[in-house]
Formats: C-alpha cells, sequence, structure tokens
C-alpha cells in the first residue's frame, strides 16, 4: 500500500541571481515499510528533498505534489501541518548532532521543549524515558548538557527526539557523517532494528555502501534530479545510468583493485543545461545526451538516460 508519492515535485530557493532549483522534476513512491536511501555528490539536491517533505525548507519554496498519508502536504496551511504531521507522522534526522542541540539546555529539557512546541499532553517523562531506551541510552543522558556527550551519543539523542512522537516515516539527513567505524555500526543496526519494528526511512547519504544496509529503494540524485530510482537490489546488480555506475565503482571493495572516480564537476543551479546534466562527464555522451532526456522505465523504477530510449 503506497503511503508516500511524490510526483513532479520541484523545490526552489531565491538568490541575487536568480532562482535556484535544487530539487527538479523528482518522482516516487514508497509503500508502507519501505525505506528509500538518497545518494549522490554534494549539493546535488538531497537533504533539499527530505526538507521540502517536512516543510522546513528555509528562504525556499516547493510545488508539485507530496500524498503522504492520504493527505496532500503541499496544500495543506502550516497551523494544519505542524499541528497533524510534522513531528507526529513525519520527522527528520538533522545533519550534525552538535548543531541540533542547544549548548545551554540539558537534553531533558531539550526533550521538554520539542513536546510542549507539539502540545503534547501526556506523560512527558514516561515517553522521554521510553524514546532514550529505544536508542540503548541511559536516563542518567537526560541531565547533562550536548558538550558531555561523545558524538554517538548526541546522535542518538537526535534520532531519540525524531522518535517520541512515534512517527510512521522518518528523515534521515546523514546520520552516521563525521561518526568513527564503530558508532556507525551501531547507529545503522539501531535504524535497521527501527525498520524491523515497521517504521519507514528516507536515509540520506554518499555512502552506498551504507543504504545497502537499509534500503528498499534507492534514488540517486545529480544536479537537483533524480536521474536513477529503483529497488536497491536493481540498483546495485544491474545499474543503469552512467552515474550510478560512477558511483558504484568509486566504492573499495574487499575484492581489492584501484576505485575509480568521476572526473569533472556538478552543473551549476543557477543555470541548468537544457541537455544531460550529466553529458560533461559521462563516458558514454552521445549526440542526443544534447537534449534533456526524459523519465524512461525500468524494471522497478526509471532512468534519466538517452542509453535506454529503446528498451521495453
Amino acid at each position: 500500500m503506497t503511503f508516500l508519492s511524490i510526483k513532479g515535485l520541484f523545490s526552489r530557493y531565491a538568490s541575487s541571481q536568480g532562482p535556484v532549483y535544487a530539487v527538479d522534476d523528482v518522482d516516487f513512491d514508497l509503500d508502507f515499510g519501505e525505506s528509500i536511501g538518497i545518494a549522490g555528490e554534494s549539493a546535488c539536491g538531497k537533504s533539499t528533498l527530505g526538507l521540502s517533505l517536512i516543510r522546513m525548507l528555509s528562504g525556499g519554496s516547493s510545488f508539485g505534489e507530496i500524498m503522504f498519508d492520504d493527505a496532500s502536504i503541499l496544500d495543506l496551511s502550516e497551523s494544519d501541518f505542524d499541528s497533524n504531521f510534522r513531528w507526529k507522522k513525519i520527522s527528520m534526522i538533522f545533519q550534525g548532532a552538535m548543531n541540533s542541540l542547544d549548548p545551554v539546555f540539558t537534553i531533558e529539557q531539550q526533550f521538554v521543549e520539542i513536546l510542549k512546541q507539539h502540545k503534547f499532553n501526556g506523560n512527558p517523562d514516561e515517553l522521554i524515558l521510553d524514546s532514550i531506551h529505544s536508542v540503548n541510552l541511559d536516563k542518567d543522558v537526560l541531565k547533562k548538557y550536548p558538550h558531555e556527550l561523545s558524538g554517538g551519543m548526541k546522535q542518538r539523542v537526535i534520532i531519540a527526539m525524531a522518535l517520541i512522537l512515534k512517527p510512521k516515516f522518518v528523515i534521515a539527513d546523514e546520520p552516521t557523517t563525521a561518526l568513527d567505524v564503530l558508532i556507525q555500526a551501531q547507529i545503522i543496526n539501531l535504524l535497521k532494528k527501527l525498520k524491523k519494528d515497521g517504521m519507514s526511512f528516507m536515509l540520506i547519504t554518499h555512502d552506498l555502501a551504507v543504504l545497502s544496509e537499509i534500503a528498499d529503494k534507492i534514488g540517486i540524485m545529480y544536479g537537483g534530479q533524480m536521474v536513477e530510482f529503483g529497488s536497491s537490489q536493481e540498483i546495485y546488480k544491474n545499474p543503469k545510468h552512467p552515474y550510478t555506475q560512477g558511483l558504484l565503482e568509486s566504492i573499495p571493495t574487499l575484492k581489492g583493485g584501484t576505485p575509480k572516480y568521476i572526473s569533472g564537476t556538478p552543473p551549476s543551479l543557477l543555470d541548468t543545461p537544457s541537455e544531460c546534466r550529466f553529458i560533461d562527464r559521462c563516458p558514454l555522451a552521445i549526440e542526443k545526451c544534447k537534449k534533456l532526456p526524459p523519465k524512461f522505465k525500468t524494471d522497478t523504477g526509471y532512468v534519466r538516460c538517452w542509453l535506454y530510449e529503446d528498451e521495453k
């Protein structure tokens, strides 16, 4: 059963040089219980996509269609979305745990502030304890300030805050960035446990290896567009877009060999070209790539590449 459906989503920021389309015509569907991974280079639109879904796009605006839990959330008033959806049905784990925590308040005070903001009427102490325990933290953490916690503990606190009102869908923006390998493994195992318990995720990351652990579906973003979307099995075993292939070839493997890299730089989102946005970096470019490709269907999704125009 589809519970998140995105069609023709555009998100833009205003700038002194004109509009910046950080998300450009993105489509995908997600069934209840499924998780999606969003991967791509920096400034490709990954975080903007997540912020668009939770309607926290500071200095920007979104248009298109986002159907979530049978509601068109872009058509809701801000008060309606904040009262009935934000943090209650859809929440976000923001990138950079230390930047998301207020250094002058204890962890408990910050939990209480979230509950006040979202007008929780039950027993806050019990809910906060349950939330802390769900991420394998002791209650002593609640009396501490952010600077007294390790990076891994702060990241778990942020996850607990996102989960406190039991949302159906959680957007996790780079939840393992700047953490050591052991703490990364703990965070990934925690997300896997929550997924097993029925929670759906959007995991935003540079690391395709991390996505293989959690995601049922994967969207590859480049230059503001989702250039390939499909099941994780199809993306990993049969990547179609040359950019997806390049990303996968850049991952070190246990078999050895030298990882490859994609030469060149991404296009500016201030002046997006009318041709394929990957054309200057693509080793397989053809004459037709001078026109922007539409979405060609694949077995489980779509790909934006003229090489697949004639495939059924």
